[in-house]
């Protein structure tokens, strides 16, 4: 079930995210927007039919250099994909903003991890 995390049917110009996300709330977790949400919905038929397993909501990857953590880059999601055996990151991304572009460098160099943006 979706629904919005709004208490009002409107949402008023100063209740606006900077990006225009709205919070909503699907299986009792809410997500920064409707775009993570829907994600969230498609991920799960997903994991329904077998095609993906093992899916993780916002998995948190320490970025540390020389023994001193940096920043902490949080995806949105991960997941095994059953066809490929591989591990998928996930970004549900509107907004590339010069701080995600940062971290995505970062993880890509300490975690050799490929952020998917969705």
């Amino acid at each position: 079930m979706v629904k919005l995390v709004t208490r009002f049917p409107f949402i008023l110009w100063w209740m606006m995210n900077k990006y225009n996300a709205i919070k909503t709330e699907i299986d009792g977790f809410v997500f920064h927007s409707r775009r993570e949400a829907n994600r969230y919905a498609e991920l799960k038929l997903l994991e329904c039919a077998g095609e993906i397993k093992d899916l993780e909501l916002q998995p948190v990857y320490p970025c540390e250099v020389n023994g001193k953590l940096v920043c902490k880059y949080i995806a949105d999601f991960r997941y095994i994909c059953t066809k490929r055996g591989n591990v998928v990151v996930e970004d549900a991304k509107g907004v590339k903003t010069p701080l995600y572009r940062l971290k995505n460098k970062l993880v890509r160099a300490l975690f050799d991890v490929v952020i998917v943006e969705v």
